[in-house]
């Protein structure tokens, strides 16, 4: 089948790519011509686990192109996916303005009938919109449905969670459309949830924000096992077990960031208040996610009389491992509140320090090893679990550390063996 893929972010790179791999033909539209070029020569814009991989070899087997030309890419798809942006307004809202052009550029290239499905995150009721505006838009005689089909994607495992995913979730008005995204998504041999399109559209918010507050509540536990004298790991463990619970999502750290949750639950938050309803679950985790953020900063704050001048070690700065994403990343609220008092930053990343340069090209100190940010440092930060910062023994910091100073906000060591080591070493809720 002839796919076009609108956007070549996480969301619509990923889809084509998959596509590709699947055996549809894929032509991927973006704006940006750097990035088409880019593309074309077997680089991926994002770093994702095997991304490139398939980039290259779909790309060499004639699967998968890129362009910037979205008249020629549309005009005869089967089906156009939009997997643009759908950024955060300042009250909270989703920012739909590149889904509002899209929908404007497909109205007026489409010269057969076809299905455009929005995989970008949008608010319910909004696919409804979309093919409205689209109908209204028209300039050739042609038939327009839209669908829903929501990504559920982590990232840094994206690739991994397209192709296997647990679930592909469609949302369609009318038959013809549901079964044209079931043999779409047929090759990948996944089940699929098929509900109407304000369905899909809150099944991705509702799964999200779920995961949100489960996030927000481990670590609101962990500050309470500080209090009592608890250990959120062994909470968390005696949890894990009741099949209710499950084992995911209950690791207390500072809290959680990327392109999803915070932009989700603040946007789902923001619906149910023009509806006249408070979700106040949801508000709940939005809230905890806020201050966990610098919870290690200010507990340094006691402990330190100032930041100034103090070499202060920085490891990890995307907002996970896997992936060199920056947005709502924890390093961004703490190197704000550590430059501000005079901190000279020795920072560590291995994927993300390029994207974090742009946003700080001169204030911060870039290293190529954790060992570099150690050295003569006195106090480390720990914002990322990259394997590469997991690996660093306890030993190397009292050995390379002017004082053994450690606040570890993804709790990677043991405190039995950084306490051997002599290391000050203060973690999340243990």
């Amino acid at each position: 089948m002839k796919i076009a893929v609108a956007g070549t972010g996480y969301v619509g790179l990923v889809a084509g790519v998959c596509f590709a791999e699947k055996g549809h033909n894929v032509i991927c539209v973006d704006v940006d011509e750097k990035k088409v070029k880019l593309m074309k020569s077997g680089i991926s814009p994002i770093y994702e686990e095997n991304l490139q991989e398939l980039m290259q070899k779909n790309y060499k087997e004639g699967r998968i192109d890129y362009t910037t030309d979205y008249k020629e890419a549309y005009k005869d798809a089967d089906a156009i996916f939009i997997g643009v942006g759908t950024p955060e307004m300042p009250n909270g809202s989703a920012n739909l303005s590149y889904v509002a052009t899209v929908s404007r550029q497909i109205a007026e290239s489409v010269e057969k009938d076809c299905l455009v499905v929005v995989k970008s995150t949008v608010p319910v009721g909004t696919n409804d919109k979309v093919e409205q505006f689209i109908k209204d838009s028209l300039v050739r005689d042609v038939k327009i449905e839209v669908a829903s089909n929501p990504e559920f994607l982590a990232q840094g495992h994206a690739v991994r969670d397209t192709l296997q995913a647990k679930r592909i979730v469609i949302g369609t008005e009318s038959k013809k459309a549901e079964e044209m995204l079931k043999k779409i998504y047929e090759p990948f041999n996944l089940p699929i949830v098929s509900v109407s399109r304000r369905s899909a559209e809150m099944i991705k918010y509702a799964s999200n924000d779920f995961l949100a507050l489960k996030i927000s509540y481990m670590n609101d536990i962990a500050n309470l096992c500080e209090l009592v004298g608890a250990n959120i790991e062994d909470v968390a463990e005696g949890m894990s077990y009741d099949p209710r619970i499950g084992s995911s999502f209950l690791h207390a750290g500072i809290g959680y960031g990327g392109s999803c949750f915070p932009k989700d639950t603040k946007a789902l938050s923001y619906l149910a208040s023009k509806n006249g309803y408070k979700l106040r679950t949801v508000q709940a985790a939005v809230d905890v996610n806020k201050d966990q953020k610098t919870k290690l900063f200010r507990k340094a704050s006691d402990r330190l009389i100032t930041f100034n001048g103090l070499k202060v070690a920085v490891l990890g700065l995307a907002f996970k491992a896997g992936t060199d994403d920056l947005r709502e990343a924890p390093s961004l609220d703490n190197v704000v509140l550590l430059l501000e008092q005079g901190a000279d930053i020795y920072a560590y990343d291995p994927v993300a320090s390029n994207n974090f340069k742009k946003k700080y090209p001169d204030q911060i100190h870039y290293v190529e090893n954790p060992e570099e940010a150690l050295k003569e440092a006195n106090v480390c930060f720990i914002f990322t679990e990259w394997d590469e910062i997991k690996n660093v023994k306890p030993e190397t910091y009292k050995k390379l550390m002017r004082t053994p100073l450690v606040y570890d906000g993804r709790n990677i060591y043991n405190l039995d063996e950084m306490k051997d080591a002599g290391i000050e070493y203060y973690s999340i809720g243990r």
